[in-house]
């Protein structure tokens, strides 16, 4: 099969994304990120367009990378400005990058009622810039912007614009779905005929406003597209560019097409999270391949299939993906699920044993209290414990006080949390601030810990969730709690449920405090 050529255009269409910011330090580690997982051409930025990404072109020079183009991003000359003296095209020759790719109209439409110019003037302009970068020893990628909407409109001047950056010498035609509404039927079809009567490599850059943008980048593979353009979880303006997460593995898992370093697919989910934690964004739970909830199972049934052979629910092995199977507790779970749950933590039990059914059974009577564990497995693993009387406390409350004041109107509240609690004996009283209740009651509890337990001087709350389970009863209605914790490697979930707010939020603290003290100790015990 055809290598397909993966453009990552991440750090510069995925920055144009509503929320995503890098920093220049971060654009420099995604940019060693992306090059470690294998891709293609890394675009760094718009050159013409703003210092931090000509600081970033300075910079990356000084790296050394294994594998991947650096390309730098711009657009055709200005129209009725001589080439030479376009600040644009200047500022592409000043990245000083191996890749040069700008864009240029190719939908009639942009001509007349944007740049007003003639067809002979707008071709001029892409033929120019091309001939210039290549004078300069460029390898040039030629972005033909909503190239789709233009052969829709008409095929003889969307084709001409192709023309005219080929006949100058360009290496790569990229066509652009830049509205990203065109159909996955209409791709194949244009891409076909491109890509037959063209004899240069095609590429494709769609965006995913009309939900089709991975879909569309595999068809247009599939009729002949040789390098496709994308960003690391989606990102880009409106509704994002075609997702690179998923269209890698179709490529390589489905298409059969090699795109990455052998074995480097299992870097994807990596790389995904990496991207995510430098724009400061929270990963999609629930995206393809690398989502938190991808290979995750939770109706019964499935999981019993899933455990006897993976192939009846997982249409990939989530390791391929650098991902892993989790399954889920809920009213909806069978024996299995919690068999595997028990299998997980390395206890010696029969799936038919009645230590399985007993556990079953807390599971739903906790829900009908309003306990939900499909996002606390934390507190799930603890229960499994208590059920067969292995749980050990690591801490005894003897009493906790919240305080929340407010002095005077134009300042913020001051939340106050004093914890009480006895280990193994001896007693430790703490006082911890917060920017609310829970976070003050967090501070305590750590700080009447820590001297105990150092392990858990890394672990943080990273997520609060509060759902009221019966919004009739008001005030008075119980409230559920899920707080999500990390120690900087594993991340996990905890609950609590009281009429009080404060209460749940304080059963939640607790077992994610004990759950990461069970966890130390597993590697103790094995070396014992």
């Amino acid at each position: 099969m055809n290598k397909i050529f993966i453009y990552d255009t991440t750090l510069r269409d995925g920055a144009q994304g509503e929320g995503v910011s890098f920093s220049s330090a971060g654009k420099l580690r995604i940019a060693k990120q992306l090059d470690l997982l294998g891709v293609d051409y890394i675009e760094g930025g718009f050159a013409a367009s703003n210092p931090r990404d000509m600081e970033f072109f300075r910079d990356i020079h000084k790296e050394k990378l294994a594998h991947a183009k650096i390309a730098a991003f711009g657009s055709t000359r200005r129209a009725h400005v001589p080439v030479g003296e376009d600040a644009g095209v200047r500022a592409l020759l000043e990245a000083k990058t191996p890749v040069c790719t700008f864009f240029g109209k190719s939908w009639r439409l942009h001509i007349t009622d944007v740049l007003k110019v003639s067809e002979k003037e707008a071709f001029a302009m892409i033929a120019d810039t091309v001939r210039v970068l290549k004078e300069h020893g460029k390898e040039v990628v030629f972005d033909a912007e909503h190239f789709f909407d233009g052969y829709k409109d008409s095929p003889e001047f969307a084709r001409a614009a192709l023309t005219a950056a080929l006949g100058a010498g360009a290496d790569c035609l990229c066509l652009c779905d830049t509205n990203g509404g065109t159909l996955p039927h209409e791709i194949a079809g244009i891409t076909a005929a491109i890509a037959r009567d063209f004899p240069v490599r095609i590429g494709i850059h769609v965006h995913n406003d009309g939900d089709c943008a991975v879909a569309n980048s595999l068809e247009a593979v599939r009729a002949g597209a040789t390098q496709v353009q994308g960003t690391i979880n989606g990102y880009g303006e409106r509704c994002g560019n075609a997702n690179l997460c998923s269209i890698i593995p179709g490529l390589v898992l489905k298409l059969g097409h090699p795109c990455l370093h052998e074995g480097s697919l299992k870097r994807l989910r990596e790389a995904a999270l990496f991207v995510d934690e430098m724009a400061n964004l929270r990963p999609n739970r629930k995206a393809p391949y690398v989502g938190e909830s991808a290979f995750a199972h939770k109706a019964g049934m499935h999981v019993d299939a899933v455990r006897k052979n993976p192939m009846t629910f997982e249409h990939v092995l989530p390791e391929s993906v650098g991902n892993q199977r989790r399954i889920l507790v809920s009213e909806l779970s069978g024996a299995s699920n919690v068999f595997l749950k028990v299998v997980e933590m390395g206890l010696a039990l029969d799936k038919n044993s009645p230590e399985i059914k007993e556990i079953l059974r807390e599971l739903e009577r906790l829900e009908q209290h309003g306990y939900a564990f499909e996002a606390a497995e934390g507190s799930f693993k603890l229960l499994i414990q208590k059920v067969l009387k292995r749980h050990k406390p690591f801490f005894e409350l003897q009493g906790f006080r919240v305080i929340v004041e407010k002095r005077h109107k134009d300042e913020p509240c001051i939340s106050e949390a004093t914890v009480k609690v006895a280990v193994n004996g001896d007693t430790a009283l703490t006082v911890g601030e917060g920017n609310g209740p829970v976070d003050a009651l967090d501070r305590a509890l750590r700080k009447a810990l820590i001297h105990f337990y150092p392990q858990i001087k890394d672990v943080s709350l990273t997520d609060y969730r509060v759902r009221i389970l019966d919004p009739t009863e008001a005030t008075a209605a119980k409230t559920r709690v899920v707080i999500e914790s990390s120690d900087g490697t594993n991340t996990w979930g905890t609950v609590g449920v009281s009429p009080n707010i404060i209460e749940a939020s304080w059963e939640a603290l607790v077992d994610s405090v004990e759950y990461k003290l069970l966890e130390s100790e597993k590697p103790a015990k094995k070396k014992a």
